[in-house]
């Protein structure tokens, strides 16, 4: 069975704690987001989008650790949030009084409208009947499709009531940005859609129009569920200080204001449009089978040591896609000549030979993939001497994260032999901190975003 890291999902359960201790408790916090071009996507083998770094940032401001959950519709997302699976819903809805009574609302993140997509072109010679809506209230007796929202519903209703009775709403439960899509392709004719994300969407789909207002603007932010008081208390304060309140005008202009952005619809590394991590997906697919470990793993790992770019030396002579050393990549044949093919091969066989020497004592899945990537990095002997040294001062040695971790990134105020449980940093050059975290971090991500 390939390796692989799955969401739990728990029945309802009562939180009888506070919000924040309750997630301080769990040692996560935990958000639902909506996959999209602005808010969370893969792109060129790292995740990025507004909302991801928001939550990134606010996670550190509680010094907790971050887990995002994809979801690409509003009813699974309100599910994770209402029976506590997800602390945050972090879409962008609108702040109504009939929204109020699902969830609470955290401080307004920014303002937009819906606005009314529609082709500008006609689809083909044979669209004789095409004709462009120039008003709302001249709109005609028509279906319009909506994206099945019921945070959305008050805006939906405010529309019907400007356009007329005649026009019948239509709601399917996709992604804005695949009903945007739908309307270039001619497989829908009319569609309401955020402002901000449409101004983006439009520069990819050049033959639609957004030029029509549907509603007047209207705050958007996120979701908590009724019961998380303090967890909104603090996300406020946090949304509405200084330092926040610049980095969320930084971020909403580097997505929402950005026209290379566009740009990512013509890659085959965006997520939203192909399901490709690197150029050399095949490869690892092919070659990951030889560890049964899940190729996207793999794939992390091959991203923090060359970011996928070939014939890259390290100043410690490691070299290629996996950057290995000399002395390791010539016990698997391997040279700077080696094909790409060949490279990914010794990878992985090196990472099932670390994974051999591993004691069995170490028997969950993560914990053997976290002490295997250490290894990978700082060697098999660093970490087994770490394993025993954790041992001798009451951690699990079992255990990387917290634990065996600890000994490997810290070490003795007074000891030059760091015999002493005492906390120092290494040395600055020392390449361990976060190294496995951040590959693990990017593998849960490319786990909601791309396909096995």
């Amino acid at each position: 069975m390939a390796v692989a890291f799955a969401l739990y999902i728990s029945p309802r359960e009562e939180v009888t704690k506070g919000a924040i201790q309750y997630i301080r408790n769990r040692g996560q916090l935990i958000a639902v987001v909506e996959p999209n071009t602005l808010n969370y996507f893969i792109y060129k083998g790292e995740a990025f989008g507004f909302g991801l770094t928001m939550l990134q940032e606010f996670s550190k401001y509680l010094e907790v650790p971050l887990k995002v959950i994809a979801c690409s519709t509003v009813s699974q997302a309100y599910y994770y949030l209402d029976y506590h699976v997800a602390d945050i819903m972090a879409y962008n809805l609108p702040v109504t009084r009939q929204g109020k009574n699902l969830a609470q609302f955290s401080s307004p993140l920014f303002e937009t409208s819906l606005v009314f997509v529609q082709r500008s072109l006609p689809s083909g010679k044979q669209d004789t009947g095409f004709t462009l809506v120039t008003s709302i209230k001249k709109f005609k007796k028509d279906t319009v499709v909506v994206q099945r929202n019921a945070f959305l519903q008050p805006l939906y209703d405010k529309f019907l009531s400007k356009a007329g009775r005649d026009v019948y709403l239509k709601e399917i439960p996709a992604t804005f940005e695949e009903l945007f899509r739908m309307v270039s392709e001619d497989s829908i004719d009319y569609l309401l859609c955020p402002e901000n994300l449409s101004f983006v969407l439009n520069q990819a789909y050049r033959n639609t129009d957004i030029s029509l207002l549907a509603t007047k603007p209207y705050p958007m932010a996120w979701a908590l569920n009724h019961s998380s008081d303090s967890l909104l208390a603090i996300l406020d304060y946090w949304l509405d200080s200084i330092a926040s309140k610049r980095l969320l005008n930084k971020n909403y202009r580097q997505v929402y204001h950005n026209p290379r952005v566009v740009n990512h619809f013509r890659s085959e590394y965006f997520s939203l449009v192909a399901t490709r991590i690197s150029p050399w997906d095949i490869h690892l697919q092919h070659y990951s089978k030889l560890f049964w470990w899940d190729w996207r793993l793999v794939a992390s790992l091959m991203y923090t040591e060359s970011n996928f770019v070939p014939g890259l030396t390290s100043h410690k002579d490691a070299y290629g896609l996996m950057q290995m050393i000399p002395e390791t990549a010539g016990i698997y044949g391997l040279d700077t000549a080696s094909s790409v093919a060949h490279q990914i091969m010794a990878g992985v066989k090196y990472l099932k030979w670390i994974d051999r020497q591993l004691p069995p004592e170490i028997r969950d899945p993560r914990e053997r993939a976290s002490f295997t990537l250490a290894a990978y990095n700082v060697g098999i002997g660093r970490v087994l001497s770490l394993r025993r040294k954790a041992e001798e001062f009451g951690k699990d040695p079992n255990r990387w994260h917290g634990n065996v971790e600890y000994y490997l990134l810290s070490r003795s105020h007074s000891d030059p032999y760091g015999h002493a449980d005492t906390l120092r940093a290494f040395p600055v050059n020392y390449s361990m901190d976060g190294y496995v975290d951040g590959i693990i971090n990017r593998y849960y991500h490319y786990l909601n975003l791309i396909p096995d």
